[in-house]
């Protein structure tokens, strides 16, 4: 009786451990564990996948991208076959073992402004300052490549760069940086949360403005805040609901956006480019780009996408995406951010986006994970 009951704990504690994922990215499963694979037009994704491959120097990816780059024009079918020869499908698994995660849309904003200042357009976009200081702290601690530290120097000592609010406080701090002026503080923000855009001047052209750099303090939502406030209900937020009461509270919009004490610097870029730049910098492909959390999955990496459409159906979407950028708020394991492009459709589905999806990784085979073993 004893050993029955032995064996049954036994049984439970490793039945218990398989049941509990670890975070990261998981073990090859079947493509057929992809929704609706056959039927997605991955061809429209071809071109951006050859993009991330120049920008892909880790010997992992070399083989495969070597044998796409000798295949510029292919057909769906004709991709399909590509990527099922040479990557194997991995899940995502967030922190509880769990496959499902938020997903979100940003896009790319119009604004307008002008290279000058004035009544109307007296809210600049900032370059990046002279003073603040970034450290890669690969080049000293090669376990932690990619992080960089951000701040100023103070006597002798690196101290946290000015927050939001310190800047928005004092002009001087910033002063001759100034990029152009737009008329609107609430666009400014959301432009900051974009990180890319595009802003209509008043002699007829059109500025494209694009990620510098940021102040190195952490991404603070809005939407959060205002919830916290009693301002506005967990399920009524979104990016037209948080527009709405910033423009209708001018009193309290520095108090509110302060809250987030996350500032980015721009620089003018290309405007017949393709797109904004991601961080993998590459142009960012409309419906097919996604920012992601770059500790959990390697940019550039294709990414099976598996969620609804912020519509009244809640659509399926089930597609081949392309991790090519990152953002602040852009934390998790199953998280990502996709990129619909500019325009009113794009900034519809943007605004409304807050789905629950799935997420699988495209990888060469064999392809090693270091730090994130998954299971």
């Amino acid at each position: 009786m004893q050993k029955n009951l032995l064996i049954i704990v036994v049984l439970t504690l490793v039945l218990s451990a398989c049941a509990t994922r670890p975070p990261g990215i998981g073990n090859p499963v079947e493509w057929s564990k992809l929704q609706n694979w056959t039927s997605d037009n991955q061809s429209e994704m071809w071109q951006g996948f050859l993009k991330s491959c120049r920008k892909l120097s880790h010997e992992q990816w070399q083989e495969v991208c070597h044998l796409a780059n000798n295949r510029q024009d292919l057909n769906d079918i004709e991709v399909r076959e590509f990527f099922e020869s040479h990557f194997e499908v991995r899940p995502v698994y967030a922190e509880d073992g769990e496959s499902q995660g938020l997903i979100t849309g940003y896009y790319e904003p119009l604004l307008k402004g002008s290279w000058q200042r004035s009544e109307v357009f007296r809210y600049p976009l900032y370059g990046v300052p002279k003073d603040l200081l970034i450290v890669d702290l690969g080049e000293i601690y090669p376990e932690l490549k990619s992080m960089r530290l951000r701040g100023k120097l103070d006597g002798n000592r690196v101290v946290p760069y000015y927050d939001r609010a310190q800047l928005n406080d004092n002009e001087d701090l910033l002063q001759g940086t100034e990029i152009l002026w737009v008329d609107s503080l609430v666009d400014v923000f959301f432009l900051h949360i974009q990180g890319s855009g595009r802003v209509q001047l008043t002699d007829g052209s059109t500025a494209a403005v694009g990620y510098a750099e940021q102040n190195g303090h952490p991404y603070q939502s809005i939407g959060k805040v205002l919830i916290e406030m009693g301002e506005l209900e967990r399920d009524q937020v979104t990016l037209f609901t948080i527009k709405d009461w910033l423009k209708s509270n001018p009193n309290r919009l520095n108090e509110v956006l302060s809250r987030n004490p996350s500032y980015i610097f721009f620089e003018l870029r290309d405007g017949q480019a393709d797109g904004p730049l991601g961080s993998l910098n590459v142009a960012l492909t409309p419906r097919r780009s996604i920012a992601v959390d770059r500790s959990v999955i390697p940019l550039g990496a294709p990414v099976w996408l598996q969620t609804t459409l912020p519509d009244e159906q809640q659509s399926p979407l089930n597609t081949l995406m392309l991790a090519q950028d990152t953002g602040g708020a852009i934390k998790g394991h199953v998280r990502a951010d996709v990129f619909w492009g500019r325009g009113d459709e794009a900034e519809k589905l943007a605004g409304l986006m807050k789905q629950q999806g799935k997420l699988f990784v495209l990888l060469p085979r064999g392809y090693l994970i270091k730090h994130n073993p998954g299971h």
